[in-house]
């Protein structure tokens, strides 16, 4: 398990101190023992909660024989989809002032990019070389990117909303997410409009497409 040093910077905000923490893969146990500080239905507890079940399923995927990865890669990749469009439509349109929405663009950003590699992965057999090379280098995309959010955007959260607040977006976050796509959708990745837009059909598509598969 990785050690956390977290500190407040100039502007109060924690901040990761660790040495070479950028090179360190994330820990679903501490992604847990920081929800719990939380309260119940806190969107950033729901947040951290959901990383920490990401990380879990890339390693499942990893340690699974070749045949029997899919199953756990469908859970992977219909959770990164809907995490992701809640993050979109809930937690992102609070940004305010220059800084956080810097930040909240930049992972959109990368949200956009992790979308077209989830597409990439979904074309690939799940039992071959080239999906587990993809799914490895993947992983560290995602990892730094919920590294980002859990060091640059979560404490702003938590600073500018009381806890009634975050609990309300928490709720809406949860309803949000029960509506999303289950799989990449690439061109409307990142932009909150375009999730508005597109999202409830392209999740009808989906979740049928889904409903067939099983």
């Amino acid at each position: 398990m990785r050690t956390a040093l977290f500190v407040p910077d100039a502007f109060g905000y924690l901040v990761d101190h660790r040495p070479d923490s950028s090179d360190l893969v994330g820990d679903a146990a501490e992604d847990r023992r920081k929800a719990e500080e939380l309260p119940e239905g806190d969107i950033i507890r729901v947040l951290l909660e959901q990383h920490a079940r990401v990380r879990d399923l890339f390693a499942q995927v990893q340690q699974a024989a070749a045949a029997d990865r899919q199953q756990p890669f469908d859970e992977l990749r219909a959770l990164l989809a809907v995490h992701e469009t809640g993050e979109e439509l809930v937690l992102r349109p609070k940004a305010s002032g220059d800084d956080w929405k810097d930040v909240a663009n930049d992972r959109n950003r990368e949200e956009e990019e992790a979308n077209r590699v989830l597409s990439e992965l979904e074309d690939l057999d799940t039992a071959s070389e080239a999906f587990l090379e993809k799914l490895q280098a993947f992983e560290k995309a995602v990892d730094e990117h919920a590294e980002a959010e859990e060091s640059e955007e979560f404490p702003r959260v938590l600073e500018a909303l009381d806890a009634d607040e975050r609990r309300k977006l928490g709720s809406r976050l949860q309803a949000v997410e029960k509506m999303a796509p289950t799989h990449a959708h690439p061109m409307a990745a990142g932009s909150t409009t375009a999730q508005a837009l597109t999202g409830p059909f392209a999740a009808m598509v989906d979740r049928t497409r889904d409903a067939l598969s099983r």
